[in-house]
């Protein structure tokens, strides 16, 4: 990992992150949506096996492949899985919003709707690794927010089968369907709709750059939840930290994927030798190796700071995905983070806790984007409606007011909306002095 010090190197080349590009997929993206939209299941078929080199006979998910897959999960998993959802759900309970009704003295009846939407699709990335903490972490808030409908893309393995443990998530969470399609070509088909996969409101879910370009494209005929890159971590540390856990945890961040981010901020000069060792150490005895060294060396660093006040500055603006706070007082330092996704406190407080278990969304912006966004919660879930009542003596009273504002607007018509009503108003009211 490269070593930084912010008395001798410029913040700017401290602070320089290498965000994932998405041009020289942009075309590709282009034409696999303009090609799902034209041709649906077709086009689907034919993209599975020109990418993905599988040959599928059905692109839907059946209850006896969700089944078979139950029986080969081992019951302690299934254990895990449910305590995890019941963490999660516990969690995102209290995100639940309710609607509001205000009224005033005058009859004027005003207040807000929380409606859930009708059809969610969740991608579920495959490729280089399994993640049915996905499928548990991106359902559940649906189902806690009332969605009619959820809708699971995923890939499939060379022979055409997703992953157990993925099906096994999927039943535990509540999906209503499953279709064995991955890549842009499933946010096509969930976007456009085909004769199989329905078209759905909302797409939530990671996944590769050409998932991510092909959701930034839909973007506006349906909504996503972000746009999300390589994922990241940062860790703040000072001397109570222990350097054998800051190694672990890095890697654990590194090894997900070469793009991935893993950055050190320490007071502590003897910290740097210690973790760079136990990085040397550990990477040796890592299954994937390969993958996680690539992030260590092309996009790890390790900064030095003066204090830790410094450090919550450097961490602001860096805007983590998550933020480890591996120091003695972390409660101290939590009031002070403006940027992060998600914020791990104390050295007994590892960033895979929320990845799995302990029931925070892991979910999150990535890319610095914790600057803008929020970790996927139940509010994704839902839209808002307001609506408004007004009786004819309340509206008599504000009347003159909205037609000065649509007249200096220069909106006549809004004007004479409002002024056909008073003028209608006023007659009524001179009929019954009469009488």
């Amino acid at each position: 990992m490269r070593v930084y010090s912010t008395q001798k190197d410029p913040l700017a080349d401290i602070l320089a992150r290498k965000y994932s590009e998405t041009a020289d997929v942009s075309a590709v993206v282009q034409k696999i949506l303009a090609q799902v939209q034209a041709e649906g299941d077709k086009a689907l078929y034919q993209l599975i096996e020109e990418i993905d080199h599988v040959t599928l006979d059905s692109l839907t998910v059946s209850k006896d492949e969700i089944e078979a897959a139950l029986q080969t999960i081992s019951s302690d998993l299934l254990a895990v899985m449910e305590q995890a959802k019941e963490n999660i759900l516990a969690f995102h309970q209290k995100q639940i919003r309710q609607g509001f009704v205000s009224t005033k003295q005058n009859g004027v009846v005003m207040g807000q709707r929380i409606i859930p939407l009708a059809c969610v699709g969740v991608y579920v990335p495959g490729g280089t690794a399994a993640y049915p903490s996905t499928v548990l972490m991106d359902v559940l808030p649906a189902k806690l927010a009332g969605v009619k409908k959820i809708v699971m893309m995923t890939p499939t393995d060379h022979n055409g089968q997703v992953p157990a443990a993925i099906l096994a998530a999927a039943k535990i969470a509540g999906v209503d369907e499953i279709y064995k399609v991955g890549g842009a070509q499933a946010i096509a088909a969930l976007a456009y709709g085909t004769e199989t996969i329905p078209k759905v409101d909302k797409i939530v879910g990671p996944g590769n750059i050409y998932v991510a370009t092909a959701k930034r494209m839909v973007y506006g005929k349906i909504d996503i939840d972000m746009v999300a890159g390589p994922s990241d971590v940062l860790i703040v540390a000072d001397h109570s930290a222990d350097p054998r856990w800051i190694a672990a945890d890095l890697l654990a961040q590194a090894e997900h994927d070469k793009l991935a981010q893993a950055i050190l901020i320490t007071t502590e000069e003897n910290m740097i030798e210690k973790v760079q060792l136990e990085l040397a150490q550990q990477l040796a005895e890592l299954p994937r190796k390969v993958i996680a060294e690539a992030a260590i060396e092309n996009n790890g660093k390790i900064i030095l700071v003066q204090n830790l006040t410094e450090a919550l500055s450097l961490a602001n603006q860096i805007a983590p995905e998550h933020l480890e706070l591996a120091v003695e007082e972390p409660f101290a330092l939590l009031g002070k983070i403006e940027n992060a996704g998600s914020v791990f406190l104390g050295h007994h407080t590892p960033e895979v806790l929320g990845d799995y278990f302990a029931g925070p969304n892991h979910t999150l912006p990535t890319e610095g984007t914790a600057r803008f966004y929020s970790p996927l919660s139940v509010d994704d879930f839902v839209k808002k409606s307001s609506y408004l009542y007004y009786t004819a003596d309340a509206l008599n009273e504000v009347g003159a007011a909205v037609e000065l504002f649509a007249e200096t607007e220069d909106l006549i018509g809004h004007a004479r909306s409002m002024n056909v009503r008073r003028k209608t108003n006023a007659s009524f009211s001179e009929k019954e002095n009469k009488n």
